[in-house]
């Protein structure tokens, strides 16, 4: 049978009211909560749209890759061809028949947003820009980027060449967590090439929301689009917006919503890894019950609204037959509360249990067919 235990967690309490709702005037948007994957807001978040000078976090991943296995150095140079000097749009003004140390090109790219500097990058890496293409679309796939495909490594538009804000926050998180020797670069609010001096286009590393990160974009059909990241003490919020109409409203917005995600959510620690959360029965076993902990720490966010309407309980199929090992997966805790996505967790044997001597199994069995129910058990 199915067992539902109800845990002395977090009270429930009366309904609290309703979190208000946000608007934003981006096409397709998406707000995570990185420190524990939990999305606050989403619109289109899953639909195709053109990425546009953000197709450089795919560049630039592939580019860190290499630096942190020790293929490519920093201090390493690469050769500028014809094709990379010729591009239009946001330039780092190389020179073509010039080497450019990775470094220049790695901040060409992220601060200056060099179409230039990222077509140099690919012929380095793989040759020629549509091998790049596809090196990067392999590569999204195998990161879980499932709706993204690159046709080049700058953004510049191109028939199939597309990706989702769902994708992008992605991109964003593994970025920031697979490469904190090489992320700082995304903060860095200007850089001077060839005697050019260009700022960083994110608005966001400006304005005071603790914005450290990460690339603006636009093109004529894309609007304008921004993948961020925020943090503040132990929280860390990404931000993937596209369509906006100006960059006006791309920056207010922006950090609107920003604010919005810290002033309304907060994380919450319930209860840490091993904690015991509480028991379920045991059958035929040496012990009539087993406790129940967490395998990890149990971190959500949360309207900071709802904090006291925390509700939960324990699920699982018993009574559980012994024998049981320690680690044995043998139940869920299930927290709710209202207006938010239900939050399911595994949770683990404390102990082991073994068999108990075959008299005592005995006289279980024989006290179930008699009593039906387990009574005490």
């Amino acid at each position: 049978m199915i067992w539902r235990v109800l845990v002395g967690l977090v009270a429930t309490v009366g309904l609290s009211a309703p979190l208000a709702a946000f608007e934003i005037s981006a096409r397709e948007a998406i707000l995570i909560d990185e420190t524990t994957d939990t999305i606050l807001y989403q619109k289109n978040a899953d639909v195709p749209t053109e990425p546009s000078s953000m197709t450089k976090l795919m560049t630039v991943y592939l580019l860190f890759e290499k630096l942190a296995s020790g293929t490519l150095a920093l201090d390493d140079a690469l050769p500028v061809s014809e094709k990379a000097w010729r591009k239009g749009g946001s330039k780092m003004f190389v020179e073509v028949g010039d080497s450019v140390m990775v470094e220049d090109l790695l901040r060409g790219i992220v601060v200056q947003s060099g179409n230039d500097a990222s077509i140099v990058v690919a012929e380095g890496l793989s040759g020629s820009e549509g091998a790049f293409g596809e090196l990067m679309t392999q590569r999204a796939r195998e990161l879980g980027m499932n709706d993204s495909t690159f046709r080049n490594s700058s953004g510049w538009p191109e028939e199939g060449h597309v990706t989702t804000v769902s994708d992008l926050a992605l991109l964003a998180s593994r970025t920031i967590r697979d490469f904190p020797q090489y992320y700082h670069y995304y903060a860095e609010t200007e850089f001077t090439y060839n005697d050019i001096r260009q700022t960083n286009r994110n608005p966001l590393l400006y304005s005071g929301v603790g914005a450290d990160g990460l690339k603006t974009g636009y093109t004529r059909a894309a609007g304008y689009g921004l993948t961020a990241s925020a943090v503040r003490g132990d929280r860390r919020l990404i931000l993937a917006v596209n369509g906006f109409e100006s960059s006006t409203a791309r920056a207010r917005e922006s950090q609107a919503i920003i604010e919005w995600g810290f002033r309304e959510y907060d994380s919450f620690n319930l209860l840490g890894s091993g904690d015991e959360v509480g028991t379920a029965r045991v059958w035929l076993g040496d012990s009539d019950t087993v406790p129940l902990v967490l395998a990890d720490d149990l971190i959500v966010t949360l309207p900071r609204a709802t904090r006291d309407s925390l509700g939960a309980r324990i699920v699982y199929e018993g009574p559980v037959p012994a024998p049981i090992e320690k680690g044995q997966e043998i139940a869920r805790l299930v927290i709710e509360a209202p207006g938010v996505e239900t939050i399911d967790k595994p949770l683990l044997a404390g102990s082991d249990v073994g068999k108990p001597s075959i008299l005592l199994r005995m006289a279980t069995v024989l006290g179930y067919l008699i009593f039906g129910d387990m009574g005490a058990l």
